[in-house]
């Protein structure tokens, strides 16, 4: 069973996200507001962050960034959820350290795809 944190300021994403895990064995927490992801990720220890690009006060690239910076989470996973789908986007998504990267809209079936892919 992994830890899955979810990021987006949009209830209804989170909502759908929660709603394509809950079958699963996973853990997952929904947080919809970016400002409190390192204190919510010291303590839960996620091994998967799904987080939405596009953010008020602070966006993707910046959560990933600072999770990044924080002791233990060298390791963790993450995957960018945005509606900002072209190609430059992903690559550029890709760039800032994301293992993958969903474009909204999406199915369910691709969220279980990229999490079976990255933490089983």
């Amino acid at each position: 069973m992994a830890r899955i944190l979810i990021v987006d300021d949009s209830p209804a994403d989170l909502k759908f996200m929660e709603a394509a895990l809950k079958g699963t064995s996973h853990s997952v927490t929904a947080l919809n507001d970016p400002a409190q992801v390192e204190a919510v990720a010291d303590q839960m220890r996620p091994d998967l962050l799904l987080v939405d690009v596009v953010m008020p006060g602070r966006n993707g690239y910046e959560v990933v960034r600072g999770l990044r910076r924080q002791p233990g989470m060298e390791a963790l996973k993450v995957v960018f959820v945005s509606s900002k789908g072209n190609e430059t986007d992903v690559k550029w998504g890709l760039r800032q350290g994301a293992d993958d990267y969903i474009v909204k809209p999406y199915t369910p079936e691709q969220v279980l795809g990229v999490v079976n892919r990255l933490i089983g």
